[in-house]
């Protein structure tokens, strides 16, 4: 297959076939939606559906950035595996009492959309951003315009993993991931790994949310 150079890394030596595949979707929305509020030093960052395969990178790349990360989860059983991510706190829930308890957020990284947008939006410090890349939970949302705007320069961002690779190159980010990976410092969660003609049943669980992380299937060509 012909691939453009741009949209290629090197593997290191210490990073397996299976890691990687973790990274091409996953790693790349986690680290590019991070980037949107630029140096997280020291800032509160907020992650929606914390224990999928981007909310776990965006869990440990916020950590490694140096920010005060809260997870939220849907159930009790979930907090542990967030906090062994990286997580400072944890909210179990998507009420907007919950989430302004550790809040206000200078980023928030939303992926389940609906109520929990809505909340996501509420919660937000002077300046900042909620960058929204998913609507598991629901498509549609309603929210509290008035919070939202007199806040001050709070921004919703749309976010598209195909979009933002023209503004850095698949090559860059892999490049950073992989290096992340073979220093030990980013660890892929892979909950999942069967042969691809298994993708029914593997696809299925991912949708029911059976597991945390990431599914790997293996290509047999025989």
């Amino acid at each position: 297959m012909a691939v453009p150079s741009h949209s290629l890394a090197s593997l290191p030596d210490a990073v397996t076939f299976v890691q990687a595949a973790t990274l091409p979707v996953a790693g790349l929305t986690a680290l590019y939606a991070l980037a949107k509020r630029g140096d997280l030093l020291g800032r509160r960052v907020l992650i929606t559906g914390a224990t999928g395969g981007v909310g776990d990178f965006a869990v440990q790349l916020a950590q490694l950035s140096g920010a005060h990360v809260v997870a939220s989860v849907r159930r009790a059983d979930q907090v542990l595996e967030v906090q062994q991510a990286g997580a400072d706190e944890v909210v179990i829930g998507d009420d907007i009492a919950d989430f302004t308890a550790y809040g206000p957020y200078d980023l928030v990284v939303e992926s389940l959309g609906g109520t929990a947008l809505a909340s996501a939006l509420g919660s937000l410090a002077k300046d900042g951003v909620c960058v929204s890349l998913g609507i598991s939970a629901a498509d549609e949302s309603t929210f509290d315009v008035r919070k939202f705007f007199t806040t001050g320069r709070t921004s919703l961002y749309g976010f598209i993993l195909f979009d933002e690779l023209h503004t850095e190159s698949a090559a860059a980010g892999l490049t950073r991931l992989a290096g992340l990976i073979a220093t030990g410092k980013l660890t892929p969660r892979i909950s999942v790994e069967a042969p691809w003609t298994q993708i029914a049943d593997v696809a299925g669980q991912l949708l029911n949310r059976t597991f945390p992380g990431k599914a790997v299937l293996h290509v047999d060509n025989n």
